[in-house]
């Protein structure tokens, strides 16, 4: 498994702790104290590392390549799940699948980017970075929801849309910004969920919704800290003060009214465990979906709205300035 640098303490420890284990069987010798003293401190070591993360490693965390993607909570948290392909114009793209699918009671539309761990499965994915196609095969999957009266889940893990000229030259940025019109218009619930990276347009092409709820160890942000790093500081080496000034891990997103909710993670983050992780992310949809479907469709769309006129609004001025200043 792909090894942290903040992580090394904890790693050395436990293979410490695999040699007593060790020890102790093959010489039959009862080291069953030291032992036991060796799991105490591994564990107070896990817990002040994971309880203390900066931003910057938080964002290393929602980068690891061992944690669960989209397609992965699909499995693990949906059932019933009908693939769907194509956007009707283009082509299909396998960086952002979607279907429906059924979460606990309820029938569903879910869709979101999709990652890859290998070589081949990232050419297939495109490292997660959709094409127009994607954004567009994305909308035609929530107009069909809607068509059915369908609630609609949106998976956001993207560093960013894809930037190629190809891309360029089917209107990428036309496509992402006929998906923020058009969701804020949708008569059913949708609800958002930031699983790892949430990287610019990319993720928001798929991110305007009435509930938008991140994983405990996920970013959202307009640009990624490396970005900032280079264009504030001229240098990428920069990128941890970026990820700590730019504010946008869960807890300073959720301070900040952002994002609505936070699906907690194992200790040491999802990749540590995908099941306890999915089952943690269907519970918390679950409740959120529950009080969506108990409004009527004016009041979603009237929350909805209101949600998002909010963004960007501040309250104070300096003391002394007049109303007009």
């Amino acid at each position: 498994m792909q090894l942290l640098e903040f992580e090394k303490p904890a790693a050395e420890l436990e293979r410490e702790l695999e040699k007593l284990r060790s020890k102790s069987a093959s010489q039959d010798i009862d080291m069953s104290a030291e032992i036991s003293m060796m799991e105490k401190k591994l564990a107070e070591t896990r817990a002040e590392i994971y309880r203390n993360l900066t931003p910057w490693q938080r964002v290393q965390i929602a980068r690891h390549t061992n944690r669960p993607f989209m397609l992965d909570y699909v499995s693990l948290a949906f059932t019933d799940f009908c693939e769907l392909h194509g956007d009707r114009h283009i082509g299909d793209d396998a960086s952002m699948p979607g279907g429906f699918a059924r979460l606990g009671p309820h029938r569903v539309v879910v869709v979101g980017h999709q990652k890859g761990r290998d070589t081949k499965e990232n050419l297939k994915r495109n490292f997660g970075s959709a094409h127009p196609e994607g954004y567009r095969k994305a909308m035609r999957l929530m107009k069909t929801a809607e068509k059915f009266g369908l609630p609609i889940i949106t998976l956001i893990d993207t560093p960013g849309a894809f930037p190629g000229i190809g891309a360029e030259e089917r209107n990428i940025a036309e496509a992402i910004g006929y998906n923020l019109r058009e969701m804020m218009l949708l008569k059913v619930p949708v609800i958002a969920v930031i699983l790892g990276e949430g990287g610019s347009g990319g993720a928001l092409g798929i991110g305007v919704a009435d509930r938008v709820i991140m994983m405990e160890n996920a970013y959202y942000s307009v640009i990624s800290p490396e970005g900032c790093a280079a264009i504030l500081w001229k240098h990428r080496k920069h990128a941890p003060e970026a990820a700590d000034a730019m504010k946008l891990v869960a807890p300073d997103l959720l301070k900040l009214g952002l994002i609505d909710d936070v699906v907690p993670e194992p200790t040491g983050g999802a990749h540590h465990d995908h099941q306890v992780t999915a089952d943690s992310f269907r519970e918390k949809i679950l409740g959120q979906l529950d009080q969506l479907l108990a409004l009527s469709t004016e009041q979603l769309l009237d929350q909805r709205y209101a949600k998002f006129r909010e963004f960007g609004d501040w309250q104070g001025k300096a003391e002394g300035a007049s109303a007009e200043g």
